[in-house]
């Protein structure tokens, strides 16, 4: 039996697009991924782009979207503002804004934002987040969602009661293709060895204390003196970034739950490490987390479920 869209569900990044249309179960009938991120889509037009995907996948012209990301922002398709934390964060569910350039119905969720203390914000995540926390049924514990900006987010009660940023995974990006640590790692920056013995060795250093500006020249250091090849670097140079991050979260135990919302090697490097900071993680699939959260605002917002 043939089964029908009734939603398109997409996750637009600053440099990614994806794009998914799924039926009244939420089950993927079709998917398209791309390099039209927002940086991308403002040159060409969002809705051009959302248009073309959607007329790849043969997708209905009344069929609705719910979009999250980086669409969203100020510099993005419409700016969808922000729920404020603490809250509970179903509360994005309600907040969508409709697009108004564009006769199909396309509605983009706001992000969290933290205004007490240091001020911080996400957009994206907190899709991935809801999927999370439904998939698990959620009421406490820690959360992290790595990416380019990596998110830890605490969930006391049901509700975000606050969230940090780190910037590894930008820094990762910037160090291993503009930096002098460029010539020690080559090629070998896109694919990490989790198992490398460098790998732990970096991340073990940055929980021992050690600090992470003081350890990244040692990534060339050890190319020069040792002989070191770009896998041993590229796995040093994540090990220092993503070691430091842990290290930095200095409030959290072993008993606290943590769940790990991640894909692919982004999982089991993070996964690794946080294994060698005595931190068992139950991990969800970053996908599935983001498509159940924007299927969940779906249901929602067309049909009141």
């Amino acid at each position: 039996m043939n089964r029908l869209p009734v939603y398109a569900l997409s996750d637009w990044g600053t440099s990614r697009f994806r794009l998914w249309l799924v039926d009244n179960d939420g089950n993927v009938l079709g998917e398209t991924r791309s390099d039209d991120g927002m940086d991308a889509a403002r040159q060409k037009g969002f809705a051009r782009v959302l248009e073309a995907a959607l007329d790849t996948l043969q997708a209905p012209a009344d069929l609705p979207v719910m979009i999250c990301g980086m669409a969203g922002a100020r510099q993005g398709w419409q700016d969808a503002g922000y729920v404020a934390t603490p809250a509970d964060v179903y509360a994005i569910t309600g907040g969508a804004r409709r697009i108004t350039d564009i006769a199909r119905d396309v509605r983009i969720l706001p992000g969290l934002s933290r205004t007490e203390g240091t001020p911080n914000v996400m957009r994206g995540e907190e899709t991935q987040l809801l999927g999370a926390i439904l998939e698990q049924q959620m009421r406490d514990g820690l959360i992290i969602l790595p990416g380019t900006h990596s998110k830890w987010v605490w969930l006391v009660n049901g509700r975000v009661e606050r969230f940090d940023t780190w910037l590894t995974g930008e820094l990762y990006a910037l160090l291993s293709r503009y930096s002098i640590l460029r010539y020690s790692l080559g090629d070998a920056a896109e694919s990490v060895d989790e198992n490398h013995p460098a790998f732990s060795d970096a991340v073990m250093q940055m929980l021992s204390g050690q600090p992470l500006t003081g350890q990244l020249f040692s990534v060339r250091g050890a190319m020069l003196l040792k002989n070191s090849g770009p896998d041993e670097s590229a796995a040093r140079l994540s090990g220092l970034l993503i070691g430091a991050e842990i290290a930095g979260a200095s409030a959290i135990s072993g008993d606290t739950p943590v769940t790990l919302v991640a894909s692919g090697a982004m999982g089991r490097l993070y996964s690794k490490a946080l294994a060698l900071a005595g931190l068992s993680c139950i991990q969800i699939d970053a996908d599935r987390a983001v498509r159940q959260g924007l299927f969940l605002a779906s249901q929602l917002t067309w049909c009141g479920k």
